[in-house]
C-alpha cells in the first residue's frame, strides 16, 4: 500500500487515542522504524496488556482454537492468549506477512472484535501492523474487504523524534551525537540485496554493543560491529567519526591550517568522514548566487579548493565524493563553485563525469 500522507512518531499516540479506542488500525512502515515499540508503548499509557500475535508464526487454528463436545455440540476454544477477562491491547503484528487462511483467521477479531462465542471485554483495542511490499519484506496483499474496514496509518522515521527518545532511554552517545551531525543516516532504503541496512532498531543495537564492549574497544571489533548493523557507506562514516572522537581530529583542525588530510590508507573511513564533513560545510557557507559572494566567503571558496587539489593527491575518489551530485542528479554545491572547481582542478571534474 502506497502512503499518500505519513506520519512521525511522535504523532502515533494522540492518533491512536481518537482512532484505536473506536475503530482497528493499521500501522504501515519499513521494517525497523519503531512500530512494535510504538504500540506496546502505546497500550501501556492506557494501562492495557499489550498482547502480540505475529502473522507469520501461526496457523489458523492458533487463533480459532480447538474444538471440544459441549452436549452433544462442538465448541472452538479460543487461545488463552486471546480469551481473557479484562481489556487488552491485541496487537497483530506483521498482519500483511500471514498467509491468507490466517488472515481470514484475523477477521472475525478485526470486524466484529470476537473468536467463536468469544467477545473481546469491553475496552479493548485492536491494532495491526506490516511492512510494506516495496520495502522488499515479506508482504501479501490483504483483502479489499478487510482493508476497508481498517483506518491505515502511515509512519515515516524521523531523526528529531528517535534523538528525542534516545536522550530518555541512555543510548550511546557516539551513536547521538553522529545522528545529530548526520540525521539523514538514521534510516536507509532497504536493498534488494541481503546487506545490513540503517533504521532506528540497528542503531538503538549498535548503541547496546559499544556500550557492552565499553569504551576501549579496539579499532577491529568496532568495524565489526558497525559493519553488522549499518548500510555499508554509513558504517564507513561513523568509523571515520569514531576515530575522531578518540583522536580529537576534526574538520575544523583541517580548515584552519593545524592539521592535514590522513593520507594512510588505513584511514580511509576517516578520510570519507572529513569529506563528507567538509562538503557538508560548503554546502552551509557558500551562497548559491555568485553575487553574493562577499569577500570572507571568497575566501573561505580559495580555501576550500586548495583543500580540494589537497584530497585529490590522497584519493581523487574521496575528493569527488566533496562535489558529487545528489541521489536525484542534482548538483549539491553552487555552480559558480563547481564552474571554478572545473576550471582549476579538470581532472578531478572529470572523475565526477
Amino acid at each position: 500500500m502506497q502512503a499518500a500522507v505519513t506520519v512521525t512518531p511522535a504523532q502515533i499516540p494522540d492518533l491512536l487515542l481518537g482512532l484505536a479506542t473506536v475503530r482497528p488500525v493499521f500501522l504501515w512502515g519499513a521494517p525497523g522504524i519503531g512500530k512494535s515499540s510504538l504500540v506496546r508503548g502505546f497500550a501501556e499509557s492506557l494501562g492495557l496488556e499489550c498482547v502480540s500475535l505475529l502473522g507469520t508464526q501461526l496457523a489458523p487454528e492458533d487463533l480459532i482454537g480447538v474444538p471440544q463436545i459441549r452436549d452433544g455440540r462442538s465448541v472452538f476454544c479460543p487461545p488463552e492468549s486471546i480469551a481473557r477477562d479484562e481489556p487488552y491491547c491485541l496487537f497483530l503484528d506483521e498482519l500483511n506477512a500471514a498467509t491468507p487462511d490466517v488472515q481470514k483467521a484475523f477477521y472475525s477479531l478485526i470486524l466484529d472484535r470476537r473468536i467463536g462465542s468469544y467477545e473481546l471485554p469491553a475496552g479493548s483495542i485492536v491494532i495491526g501492523a506490516g511492512n510494506r511490499a516495496t520495502d522488499n519484506a515479506l508482504a501479501r496483499p490483504i483483502a479489499s474487504a478487510l482493508v476497508n474496514r481498517l483506518t491505515h496509518v502511515h509512519l515515516r522515521a524521523s531523526a528529531a523524534d528517535w534523538l528525542v527518545w534516545a536522550g530518555e532511554n541512555g543510548i550511546h552517545p557516539w551513536v547521538t551525537d553522529y545522528l545529530i551531525d548526520r540525521p539523514d543516516h538514521l534510516w536507509s532504503q532497504p536493498p534488494k540485496t541481503e546487506e545490513q541496512f540503517s533504521t532506528p532498531r540497528s542503531w538503538h543495537m549498535l548503541a547496546d554493543a559499544l556500550h557492552s564492549f565499553g569504551p576501549d574497544i579496539d579499532e577491529e571489533t568496532l568495524k565489526v560491529i558497525v559493519h553488522g548493523t549499518l548500510t555499508p557507506a554509513h558504517a564507513v562514516s561513523f568509523c571515520g567519526y569514531a576515530k575522531i572522537v578518540r583522536h580529537t581530529y576534526g574538520i575544523e583542525a583541517i580548515l584552519k591550517g593545524d592539521a592535514s588530510w590522513p593520507a594512510r590508507l588505513e584511514d580511509r573511513d576517516l578520510l570519507y568522514y572529513l569529506a563528507e564533513a567538509f562538503r557538508g560545510r560548503l554546502v552551509k557557507e557558500l551562497p548559491r548566487q555568485k553575487e553574493h559572494v562577499s569577500a570572507s566567503m571568497r575566501q573561505t571558496s580559495y580555501r576550500a579548493k586548495s583543500l580540494l587539489v589537497q584530497l585529490a593527491e590522497i584519493s581523487v575518489e574521496v575528493a569527488q565524493t566533496v562535489i558529487a551530485d545528489d541521489a536525484d542528479g542534482q548538483p549539491v554545491l553552487p555552480a559558480w563553485f563547481l564552474v571554478e572547481a572545473a576550471r582549476d582542478m579538470p581532472r578531478l571534474v572529470e572523475a565526477r563525469r
